[in-house]
């Protein structure tokens, strides 16, 4: 857009009512200023939006060790893609190995001392049948025997975990994907669940995660369901890297935040990308484009017509008598070579874009209509496409 100085004395003339009847029987007299008009286009205008995107993780976790030691061994190197199950680390396992030694000698100690109280009991039953003893002291045999046969079971249970932090002291891959550079060196040691040892996530498929405004999501929202009715067969979406090349894969839309945010008034946005070559690295910016969406029966003005001042977008019509005539507008997206006008104009306008320089309110025209393709207007995306609203509140 640009700014004219002779649209001051247009704004003087138009609000202030400046020179009177002199002036408006000198303008009577000028000669016609020669300008290109076109008629305000109105057509179901094709939108692309673009963002600035951040690749990020589709899933990431710390690696812990789930009993406490030194680092004695590493498998892997940092960067290395693994697979769930593979063995990474190896933690200094004698204080297990003889705890599992001693959980062993307490459960045949305990084993062999129900053996003796099971064999007691026996005698016991055989006795009291006989009159030999007394009931209550069978019953004190049947109490020992069973005290015995709890103290099998929870030496059996000590067994059981003396064997399972025995083979924790491998820490295995929990997940396939890639580790991290992070990783501890050998003689670090591992506190059980608190120590990250590594971290791994997916790089395949990975996430490219952008923020938009509440318009910006209502038209995504509905671009992609129309699409699913296939209403919208070219609604894709794209992505170009940092060096300017096109990313090969399309993307699809993976999640949505649950709310708007209250400080940003913007959505997160995560869409999902293959990565079988692993050239998208989490961390990694770039930019998202989502083509094929549609702004229906929109009014639409070229960028070279309009003009500003203190703060107002004006553009220069054709007027009544083929004298120019100005008119205030509110603009909306810009496409390609135009802007979305949403008040100001009717569909059957001419807009001058052509000999503006030196127009005032008013002045007579010799007006040479013209087409889009005689000034090469097109819709092809410029690198920046934005809402002027939405902007203005970021």
């Amino acid at each position: 857009m640009k700014i004219f100085p002779a649209i001051i004395c247009a704004i003087s003339l138009l609000f202030t009512g400046c020179g009177g009847e002199d002036a408006e029987n000198q303008e009577m007299q000028e000669t016609p200023t020669r300008v290109k008009a076109i008629k305000v286009l109105t057509t179901n205008a094709p939108l692309t939006l673009s963002y600035s995107g951040q690749v990020v993780d589709r899933d990431e976790m710390n690696v812990q060790s789930k009993v406490t030691g030194s680092v004695v061994e590493k498998y892997v190197k940092g960067g290395q893609d693994v697979v769930a199950g593979q063995m990474l680390f190896k933690i200094d396992d004698r204080q297990y190995q003889a705890a599992v030694l001693q959980a062993e000698a307490n459960l045949a100690k305990s084993k062999t001392a129900l053996a003796k109280e099971r064999v007691d009991l026996q005698r016991n039953e055989e006795l009291w049948y006989s009159s030999a003893i007394s009931e209550q002291t069978l019953v004190n045999q049947r109490a020992a025997v069973q005290s015995q046969e709890s103290e099998v079971a929870a030496n059996e249970a000590m067994l059981q975990k003396a064997r399972s932090d025995l083979a924790d002291t491998i820490v295995y891959a929990p997940m396939s994907g890639r580790l991290g550079i992070d990783d501890v060196p050998v003689g670090t040691l591992a506190t059980a669940g608190t120590t990250p040892l590594a971290t791994i996530g997916l790089v395949d498929p990975v996430y490219v995660q952008f923020a938009v405004s509440e318009q910006e999501y209502l038209r995504i929202s509905r671009g992609e369901h129309d699409s699913s009715n296939s209403s919208h067969p070219d609604f894709r979406i794209s992505l170009t890297l940092a060096d300017g090349s096109k990313y090969p894969y399309p993307g699809q839309f993976a999640e949505y935040d649950r709310a708007m945010g209250n400080e940003t008034g913007t959505l997160t946005i995560r869409t999902i990308f293959k990565n079988p070559e692993g050239l998208l690295v989490p961390g990694m910016y770039a930019r998202v484009e989502i083509n094929g969406l549609k702004i229906p029966n929109a009014m639409l003005v070229p960028e070279r017509a309009l003009q500003q001042l203190l703060g107002e977008t004006m553009v220069i019509v054709v007027g009544p008598d083929n004298k120019s005539a100005i008119r205030k507008v509110k603009l909306g997206e810009k496409i390609g070579s135009y802007y979305i006008v949403k008040d100001g104009l009717k569909p059957d306008d001419l807009i001058i874009v052509e000999g503006l320089t030196m127009l005032r309110d008013g002045m007579p025209l010799e007006v040479t209509q013209v087409t889009e393709k005689d000034m090469d207007f097109s819709f092809n995306p410029s690198e920046k496409i934005f809402n002027v609203e939405s902007s203005a509140k970021k």
